[in-house]
């Protein structure tokens, strides 16, 4: 029997009722799964730093919508850029030539280390890319043994999950074999303590007696974003990579959430660390929202595909690229990441403060705006507080703040806005959250 056909109106129902009865009805489970809040939040739309919901209440965006949204919501030379391209030529295949993806890939190599030869693979996620740095490594080593970081994430895909360290995001099916987890350097509460040695030593014990001895690679998010905002210590990359190096891999740096700016230092976050990776996937903020991700690549790694076609349907969409292109212009023209650096530094040392009125915090870190609380039930045992972090978290919207909860543990409070906020915006968010701890430790 034939469906009956669907008359669908382009008029969009903005009732609270409508709508979550709607994505409850017809969403799929895996997709209805991640929501933060008890109750919904309906965003209808967003301006820079700001989104108001559907009742027109206005939030500060303070996660970006999962670090997509760099330079801010509907900044107008992204959307005109855009706009342009989509009334132009919406799409054109990769298997014809088009000039606005070209022109991206020179400027995205523009902003690696110099002196090497990198080559560009535009993909529609970050998870994507994150399967084609897996595939590329094992294709130019010959090697399928890969190492990753216990609490990383990289992504929900069938590839992406098998180095993502959290067994939240790790469905119960068999795993791409071949990986082997090894402690991340968490300074606060690693299993090694402080320092970097002890972790690099169980590098070289992992290679020793958990692989074949030949590796195809190690991936290492420059401060791990799901993991609760977790900034490798400095020496820790570089050592990692020499010995990965010397077990015949390639090193691959996860700057999907990190990069753009985002940390304050340096435009991609591993250029903090003084390494130059083979392989560096990108994603999220380098779009602005509009989905665009990419494998940036030293040519001779990238070369070894080259027998085989590998396609991804939107990979190289010139609308996305032209949006990309903007982004690179607007972080430039508006010194998005120096505003990182000096207001993100600033918010830090703020919410450092309140540890003094707050036992409930234990830690305070991150780099530029890509920051984290941890929220523990005691300092010195160091216990996480997933409950109390839940009512933090649940008053910080009721405070107009939009933030996420994160870490292994769901302790972690997490904010990683837009680079635009603002010197101005600060008060109003150190003001929420010291009324959210007080309304969550009054309870």
């Amino acid at each position: 029997m034939n469906a009956p056909h669907v008359h669908s109106s382009l008029d969009i129902d903005w009732s609270t009722e409508a709508i979550v009865d709607r994505r409850n009805r017809f969403y799929s489970a895996s997709q209805r799964k991640f929501v933060p809040y008890k109750e919904p939040l309906i965003l209808k739309r967003g301006r820079g730093q700001y989104v108001w919901d559907e009742k027109d209440r206005k939030y500060i965006d303070l996660l970006g919508m999962n670090l997509c949204i760099s330079v801010g919501h509907a900044h107008p030379q992204v959307v005109k850029a855009a706009t342009e391209q989509v009334s132009e030529l919406t799409h054109c295949t990769t298997m014809f030539y088009h000039p606005v993806p070209a022109q991206y890939a020179e400027e995205l190599v523009a902003t690696m280390p110099a002196g090497h030869d990198w080559v560009v693979h535009f993909t529609n996620s970050g998870a994507e890319a994150i399967d084609l740095a897996l595939l590329m490594a094992r294709s130019h080593t010959g090697s399928i043994d890969m190492l990753a970081l216990g609490s990383s994430y990289h992504g929900a895909t069938f590839g992406a999950q098998s180095v993502t360290g959290i067994a939240g995001f790790r469905h119960q099916v068999p795993q791409l074999g071949g990986v082997t987890f090894v402690a991340e350097p968490n300074q606060y509460r690693g299993v090694h303590g402080e320092g970097v040695q002890p972790y690099l030593n169980e590098v070289e014990r992992a290679i020793s007696s958990s692989t074949s001895g030949r590796l195809a690679g190690m991936i290492i998010e420059p401060v791990q974003g799901y993991g609760g905002i977790v900034p490798m210590p400095a020496g820790y990359i570089a050592g990692a990579f020499e010995r990965v190096r010397a077990a015949g891999g390639v090193c691959i740096i996860d700057e999907v959430q990190s990069g753009v700016g985002r940390t304050g230092d340096a435009f991609w976050a591993f250029e903090s660390h003084g390494v130059v990776p083979d392989i560096v996937v990108v994603a999220k903020g380098v779009g602005n929202g509009i989905p665009l991700g990419a494998v940036i690549a030293r040519r001779a790694v990238a070369e070894s595909m080259a027998d085989k076609f590998l396609f991804h349907t939107y990979g190289a969409n010139p609308v996305a690229c032209a949006a990309g292109r903007a982004v690179l212009e607007v972080m430039r023209d508006e010194r998005l990441q120096e505003n990182a650096a000096k207001v993100g530094g600033a918010l830090k040392e703020r919410l450092q403060e309140l540890k003094k009125d707050f036992p409930l915090i234990g830690d305070v870190r991150g780099q530029g705006l890509m920051l984290a609380i941890e929220l523990v039930k005691d300092r010195a045992t160091k216990e996480p507080a997933p409950e109390a972090t839940l009512q933090v978290f649940e008053e910080t919207r009721r405070q107009g703040l939009v933030a996420s909860r994160s870490g292994p543990y769901r302790n972690v409070i997490r904010m990683c806005p837009p680079l635009c906020l603002s010197m101005a915006d600060l008060d109003n968010v150190v003001d929420s959250f010291v009324r959210s701890f007080r309304m969550a430790t009054s309870c």
